[in-house]
């Protein structure tokens, strides 16, 4: 009696989590779907698992749109993404580290500072950044859309507080060789929290590849334009190309699907570890 019920609840786990990832999957379906489909297939009233025909054309269409630089806007996406991960990371754990092991007695007004800045809504420092950006000449710039987000306050806090409870002693193991703050943490303390670092990058990376407001305003110029302005200006007041706009977002999918394939042990491993809800 007790193996029928457990393997009943088996069942039923599979099941529910059969029925959970088909939901989870609805989204992505519609986006292929309607990416590979024409207008009158996408606003037809008379709905169809896939068109008829499937316009593979699309993807073609995409790339050589001549109003749309939708190529040079994924290399500007990946560039500010991959800058902004990486060096969000190397601040963020420097500040982190410092204020979990480097003994300073204004330690903690240092992180109450930093957390404060938490509590500042984005719209009241936009302005102000704009001003600072825009008379540094870097308008329609990488280095516009890059510096001012280098510096994430809750990746610092995280990474904070994995280090409170990083094993104390393989940095004194690592101190009695000689090693002092720096080439321990260089030598030690980085290679043993990769999944912190894999959560905390995964988690900034999909923000900064899924910003739109910076760089729509910073990004004037078509050729700073990022993949989020691409998609928004294919639908406007005057042109709206709805099969365009679902093969452009399929397209920018698939460096996120790749990245969490990639890191999905580690950043599992580093939310667990790090606290990350």
């Amino acid at each position: 009696m007790d193996d029928a019920l457990v393997r009943v609840g088996r069942a039923l786990r599979v099941v529910l989590l059969v029925v959970l990832a088909l939901l989870f999957l609805i989204p992505f379906y519609l986006l292929v779907r309607n990416g590979l489909s024409g207008e009158r297939d996408i606003t037809s009233p008379e709905w169809t698992f896939f068109p008829g025909e499937l316009r593979w054309g699309n993807v073609r269409e995409l790339f050589e749109d001549p109003s749309v630089p939708f190529a040079r806007s994924l290399l500007n996406s990946a560039l500010i993404a991959v800058a902004t991960t990486l060096g969000t990371l190397l601040l963020a754990s420097l500040a982190g580290y410092g204020l979990a092991r480097i003994p300073y007695r204004h330690a903690n007004k240092v992180l109450y500072g930093i957390l404060g800045t938490l509590l500042v809504p984005a719209a009241v420092t936009f302005v102000p950044s704009f001003v600072l950006v825009s008379t540094l000449g870097w308008i329609s710039t990488l280095r516009g859309l890059i510096v001012p987000t280098l510096f994430s306050a809750f990746a610092c806090f995280v990474f904070r507080q994995y280090f409170l409870g990083f094993p104390r002693e393989l940095e004194d193991a690592a101190q009695v060789d000689g090693l002092g703050y720096w080439r321990t943490y260089w030598l030690v303390v980085v290679p043993n929290a990769r999944p912190v670092f894999a959560a905390v990058g995964t988690i900034v990376f999909l923000g900064a590849w899924n910003s739109f407001l910076w760089p729509l305003v910073i990004g004037q110029d078509r050729n700073a334009w990022t993949v989020q302005v691409a998609l928004s200006s294919f639908t406007t007041s005057q042109v709206i190309r709805l099969h365009e706009l679902f093969v452009a977002a399929v397209v920018s999918v698939l460096p996120l699907l790749l990245v969490f394939l990639c890191f999905q042990r580690w950043i599992v491993a580093g939310a667990e570890r790090s606290g990350i809800d």
